[in-house]
């Protein structure tokens, strides 16, 4: 008979391979022959892969030209399903490409125009002469920028590529295709157009010296994978020298979902803030605006844990950023392991790498523990190792339950803070915007495995701006915008 922890890991599939989801595009030219077909789907059965569609691209007496899409563990498999096929007698590969690559040709955004250009009268308003009298109104009344360019829509996604996903630093033209994908998120979730802004640098003060220098051609800006802790530095000045909203969204994109996440689950396991015990594995750019905001939500104990062991008051090596959390966390100076501060905490917390919590440290954790293992794509520990010893987990991952990802909160906060024309992004607009997300699950419908919304709900986008706006606008964090201006 089944324990309820083998019944729960049962629940789980086998997920741990990140590479899951490989999807081979391949086309062959085959011999329109009776047989073929069927000698390629047994060769293709005998290499175990997983067909997902078969179309005929061209067909004559003697030939026909079939596409099938096939899914693969990884490019390995791949690779010796392609081999294989072209060793078929009648059988020709005329293409074989990576579905993932053949999306991300000639990049995944583009410009496109709002309004036609088809005659000359119409060139005459959006260029010269026309344009000209817009250009001197906005000289002549400055804050008509925020009218009449696209600059009250308009972000700029800054990166170096120092710390690009969990790749690490890659350099500015790889981390293109993931400050692309950042992009579409803000088109497809709140139609906000955002540009990716790659620097070669290193250099924070050239960071920041660029970012202010192209500021005037957007409403806001999002800094993305930048290391700790320069990080830290560059948004900070940033925030201090310019008059536009500046968000790190490794910090506090992450903490607001983190945030939404732990609203719910205290709905859940009917504890208080105040009350918990949480351990932070990860004391980076995210571990140090999480502590910061689940703090100002409420939570009085938090110990934090970096690859040196427990972060604490008097600790040597230690950054300013780090030194910032030992003197706000770890009330009682705790400088154990890992492993001894989980005994009785109400909430571990990582966001630092695979495979390094323990099950039976979970185990020991008090009754109705919380599990957020965030680090991807392998967490710190795997769901289905900890199934019943937890009452709720999440990790960063969409192939489990109770994914905490940022496109829940950037979205829809940056629309509302362009909305309301916020100068700034304050730490109450963030609270407000975790609110939000988290309202978007009726407690109703609350469960385990149900914390957080969909990122396609629709309502998200939507909670999120209104409450953003709406407290940009109580607390006077708003600019006189150009929209007021008669013009």
């Amino acid at each position: 008979m089944m324990t309820d922890v083998e019944r729960n890991v049962k629940h789980y599939p086998d997920r741990t391979n990140p590479g899951a989801g490989y999807q081979l595009l391949l086309r062959l030219r085959m011999q329109n022959r009776a047989g073929m077909h069927g000698k390629v789907a047994t060769l293709l059965g005998e290499h175990n892969a997983n067909i997902l569609d078969i179309d005929i691209a061209e067909v004559n007496p003697d030939v026909i030209v079939r596409d099938f899409i096939i899914l693969c563990d990884d490019e390995a498999q791949a690779q010796g399903i392609v081999h294989a096929v072209s060793t078929i007698d009648g059988v020709e590969v005329q293409h074989a490409s990576d579905r993932t690559f053949q999306l991300h040709r000639r990049g995944k955004i583009r410009v496109e125009n709002k309004v036609h250009i088809r005659t000359n009268a119409e060139l005459s308003h959006v260029y010269t002469p026309g344009v000209g009298r817009v250009s001197m109104k906005i000289h002549e009344i400055p804050d008509a920028v925020w009218s009449l360019t696209i600059k009250p829509n308009a972000v700029a996604i800054v990166t170096d590529g120092t710390a690009v996903l969990g790749l690490g630093d890659i350099g500015p033209h790889a981390a293109m295709p993931v400050m692309e994908g950042k992009s579409m998120l803000f088109k497809a979730f709140a139609d906000i157009d955002a540009w990716p802004i790659c620097l070669d640098t290193k250099d924070t003060d050239e960071i920041i010296s660029i970012t202010k220098a192209i500021s005037p051609g957007f409403g806001a800006i999002l800094l993305e994978d930048i290391s700790a802790p320069r990080c830290f530095e560059i948004e900070d000045r940033l925030r201090a020298e310019l008059d536009i909203p500046v968000f790190h969204d490794d910090q506090h994109g992450t903490a607001v979902v983190v945030l939404a996440a732990l609203m719910n689950s205290l709905k859940i396991v009917n504890k208080r803030p105040e009350d918990l015990k949480v351990c932070v594995l990860g004391v980076g750019a995210a571990g140090v605006a999480c502590s910061k905001i689940m703090m100002n939500f409420g939570v009085k104990n938090v110990i934090g844990f970096d690859r040196d062991g427990a972060v604490y008051k008097g600790r040597s090596n230690l950054n300013f950023a780090k030194e910032w959390f030992a003197e706000h966390t770890n009330p009682e100076g705790f400088d154990g392991s890992i492993e001894d501060a989980l005994r009785d905490a109400d909430l571990f917390l990582g966001l630092s790498g695979p495979n390094l919590i323990k099950p039976e440290w979970v185990s020991r954790m008090a009754k109705d523990a919380i599990v957020f293992a965030l680090a991807n794509p392998v967490p710190e520990i795997m769901p289905e190792q900890v199934a019943g010893m937890a009452r709720v987990i999440a990790t960063g991952r969409s192939d489990f339950p109770n994914q905490i990802n940022n496109v829940l909160c950037f979205p829809g906060l940056f629309r509302g803070a362009l909305d309301a024309g916020a100068l700034q992004i304050t730490e109450e607009m963030k609270i407000v915007a975790a609110r939000a997300i988290a309202e978007s699950i009726p407690t109703s419908q609350l469960s385990e495995e149900y914390i957080l919304p969909s990122v396609f709900n629709e309502e998200v986008v939507t909670r999120v701006s209104e409450a953003v706006a709406a407290e940009a606008v109580r607390t006077g964090n708003v600019r006189h915008k150009g929209s007021r201006i008669f013009i």
